[in-house]
């Protein structure tokens, strides 16, 4: 099995930063794309930013140019660094991995870190 564990999330001041980190652990492979996606109440979960094992990226339009993924592949460990954060960015991030275990490729997902941005 695999599992997926998230850290970094708390109560942090509007234009300030945080880092979330996300470490996956169990039966794995390779894991292929890597990210994270957030959910704020009565909205629908969204990708935030993700990272390929490549390499490439993928960001949120409001995020882009204030965040950045990135991955310790030997680790197996996603990482997200966001600046200049806005109450708008308030939501419960999750992490998500895209994991070959086995002979099985699957998704798999964090349980939640809590991010609220607030004076």
């Amino acid at each position: 099995q695999v599992q997926l564990v998230e850290s970094g999330g708390g109560l942090v001041q509007p234009g300030g930063s945080l880092r979330l980190s996300c470490a996956a652990s169990g039966s794995i492979f390779n894991i292929g794309l890597m990210g994270w996606y957030r959910q704020a109440p009565g909205k629908e979960r969204e990708l935030v930013a993700i990272m390929s094992l490549g390499g490439s990226t993928n960001y949120l339009d409001s995020v882009k140019g204030r965040s950045i993924v990135s991955r310790d592949n030997a680790r197996n460990t996603v990482y997200l660094k966001m600046n200049s954060l806005k109450p708008e960015d308030t939501a419960l991030y999750y992490c998500y991995a895209n994991v070959q275990s086995g002979p099985n490729r699957g998704a798999y997902w964090g349980q939640g870190t809590q991010v609220t941005v607030s004076s």
